[in-house]
């Protein structure tokens, strides 16, 4: 990713594509313009993103134009920041070069180091929060645990690799840009609450869609962990990574060039989620991924003006699957406002109200967290296909 600092003028898109016109894939080939090898080009608030769609076979050796694209576009009035990605899929309109080759899918870049790995500096383990299903309160569980380690003495991150719906500057009510690492292609991550955090929701403005292709949104997330210093203020105990609803290509992207550490399925009690808890918990054994636990969130529902308990989804349903799956239960979250408002306004139930019962739960969860992460090792996980 290529960041510089200038004061924000207006860039267009018939600009960029003018300057991207000067590069070629090859000396005696056609610029990537007219080759239609550019698309999906997003300006805001002098922050560009777009797309250079190559042949899947031929993605390691297209990296340098990538940078150069960066470098490029970085170098126009008004731009602050460029990002470009690569992707296989071939965009329309592309060049008579590239008629006959069928679209793939890309093959992954190589990382910098050997196993197959990104190479993360400065970040000692990383947890995966999962849920394989949207809409079950992965995000705030995903907030609160990582303040709740922090709580617990651990220097902890947090990475929203929610490309498509990003949270976490809501819940972190961040509103700051990321700055640029001086002389370096890196950035700095924000800090909130203690915690240093990253998301593409940092780098477009919110009411912004992502309308990119699955390769794209790999590529973005692969150098959003790749290109931020985590160390910033010493080297991180524990990232935590605040994961996308399904089991497509990021969730493989972060299995297979992401060294975790472990894993944390998020589930309401209803047989519908659990259906995708499970496929999630299968996802990352078939990686060789540790699960560290099952978290029921929305368990139960306590009414405050009652004091009645409601168990509007069921109750017990994710601890009846981890001990059918044999994986640790974690603990059960309760359906209260306090933690929605809170979650809502940016303002963590743990940081608001650490003395409360709700972050006594969060509290407790962590800690066995902890514990699994003490006995937990970094394998080479590889996809496995049956």
């Amino acid at each position: 990713m290529f960041w510089k600092n200038k004061s924000d003028q207006s860039v267009t898109e018939d600009k960029i594509l003018e300057i991207l016109k000067q590069l070629k894939p090859a000396p005696n080939a056609q610029d990537i313009v007219s080759a239609g090898m550019v698309s999906d080009i997003i300006i805001k608030d002098g922050a560009v993103m777009f797309s250079i769609s190559v042949p899947a076979e031929q993605a390691d050796s297209f990296e340098p134009l990538r940078e150069r694209a960066e470098a490029v576009v970085a170098s126009l009035d008004g731009v602050k920041k460029a990002m470009v990605v690569l992707t296989a899929e071939r965009a329309p309109g592309a060049g008579q070069g590239n008629a006959t080759a069928a679209p793939q899918r890309p093959t992954p870049k190589k990382p910098p180091q050997g196993g197959g790995k990104i190479d993360i500096a400065g970040v000692k383990q990383i947890i995966a929060v999962s849920s394989a299903k949207g809409g079950v309160g992965k995000s705030t569980t995903a907030v609160n645990l990582a303040l709740a380690l922090q709580a617990n003495g651990l220097k902890v991150g947090i990475l929203d690799a929610d490309i498509y719906g990003p949270s976490i500057p809501r819940l972190l009510k961040i509103t700051d840009k990321p700055t640029a690492v001086p002389n370096s292609r890196r950035m700095y991550p924000l800090k909130a609450y203690g915690l240093m955090a990253m998301s593409i929701g940092l780098l477009v403005d919110p009411d912004t869609p992502m309308v990119w292709r699955g390769p794209m949104a790999v590529s973005a997330l692969t150098q959003m962990i790749r290109d931020v210093n985590w160390d910033m203020e010493g080297e991180l105990d524990v990232l935590v990574v605040d994961m996308p609803p399904g089991t497509g290509d990021i969730q493989l992207t972060m299995a297979q060039q992401v060294p975790l550490s472990g894993s944390v399925i998020v589930s309401t009690p209803q047989d519908l989620a659990l259906i995708d808890a499970r496929k999630g918990i299968a996802m990352f054994q078939k990686v060789n991924i540790p699960i560290l636990g099952i978290v029921e969130n929305m368990s139960y529902f306590a009414c405050p003006t009652c004091g009645s308990r409601h168990d509007i989804f069921g109750h017990g349903g994710a601890r009846s699957t981890a001990e059918e799956i044999g994986v640790p239960f974690l603990g059960e979250i309760p359906l209260h406002m306090d933690i929605r408002e809170r979650s809502d306004a940016g303002d963590p139930v743990i940081v608001s109200e650490p003395e409360s019962d709700h972050t006594a739960i969060y509290l407790s969860i962590a800690n066995d967290m902890m514990k699994g992460l003490a006995g937990a090792s970094k394998p080479a996980p590889a996809i496995v296909v049956e």
